[in-house]
């Protein structure tokens, strides 16, 4: 259990239980806006940042620590709550108990599986947990005088989860609403699954929503579904990008070098390894739909 620090002026408090803690430049990657609920019973913090470690802890002691998935962003405080419990859903368990399962959720190989795996282990603090303990879609935590609920919301990635705390706030995690739209571009992804799940998130009635990266608080339920309306767009709008595309014999190096996902100056260790996933779904889709057809092994066209 990390000593209880002073975060001041970055504790957002929005109910009697219930703190963000916010992240440099509201929670842009690599950093993110934590959860902190305090019951009377027990404290626990959802996705403890790379901001948390770098600050020596939380405002409280903590007794258990909740991932919502298992990417390298929402882990860094799984190595410092060493006395805490650290839960994550049943599907992501691999990601939180050792390097290689993390490796496996995003489907690196190679020297860039080599390379992302140092980054992961000298920048976000991983730290193996061999106890996590899973859980499953509807987990309470009763924590005394508020109690926090698991919503599995797959897609992200298998285990990907929100939760509904007690006292009127609904955490997103990387449903993030922002313009860059949902990220689906893992192994561990599915295009359906997040269709399936940004559905049944509108269905979510809270006074505050959070969002791990960017967005931060959302108040009040007519702009979040506002947000999340222009969020869930993006992936129409990408397929239209790929289906327009493919008017040539296009195959998925060809997809992956023109970028859909990222701009081309982004310089990341798995940005091919992205556009790559998110391609080949989207051209799943497409050959479902009847929209495209693969006229030779791997080179697709627009039907």
């Amino acid at each position: 259990m990390a000593s209880v620090v002073d975060w001041a002026d970055r504790e957002l408090r929005l109910t009697e239980h219930v703190s963000v803690l916010v992240g440099a430049e509201n929670g842009k990657y690599p950093s993110g806006n934590s959860l902190l609920v305090r019951g009377a019973g027990e404290a626990v913090i959802i996705d403890p940042s790379v901001d948390v470690v770098s600050m020596g802890g939380a405002p409280a002691p903590i007794d258990a620590v909740i991932n919502s998935h298992s990417h390298e962003d929402h882990m860094p405080g799984n190595g410092l709550f060493t006395d805490a419990r650290v839960h994550i859903h049943d599907d992501d368990l691999p990601g939180a108990r050792s390097i290689d399962g993390l490796m496996e959720v995003y489907g690196l190989t190679g020297e860039t599986r080599e390379q992302f795996a140092a980054e992961v282990i000298e920048h976000f603090n991983y730290t193996p947990r061999p106890d996590a303990e899973g859980f499953t879609d509807g987990h309470v935590w009763d924590l005394g005088t508020v109690h926090v609920e698991a919503q599995h919301l797959p897609g992200h990635t298998r285990g990907h989860s929100g939760f509904r705390i007690s006292d009127g706030v609904f955490f997103l995690s990387d449903i993030d609403l922002t313009g860059f739209g949902p990220y689906y571009g893992d192994v561990w992804s599915d295009l359906d699954q997040f269709d399936e799940s940004l559905a049944a998130v509108r269905d979510e009635e809270a006074e505050y929503y959070v969002t791990f990266h960017h967005k931060g608080v959302i108040e009040g339920r007519e702009r979040f579904l506002e947000l999340l309306d222009s969020f869930h767009a993006v992936i129409p709008r990408r397929h239209e990008a790929m289906l327009e595309f493919l008017r040539e014999p296009r195959t998925l190096d060809d997809m992956v070098a023109h970028r859909f996902v990222y701009r081309p100056h982004v310089d990341h260790t798995f940005a091919d390894s992205v556009e790559r996933r998110c391609a080949s779904l989207h051209v799943q889709r497409m050959l479902e739909r009847g929209e495209a057809t693969e006229i030779a092994p791997g080179t697709y066209r627009a039907a």
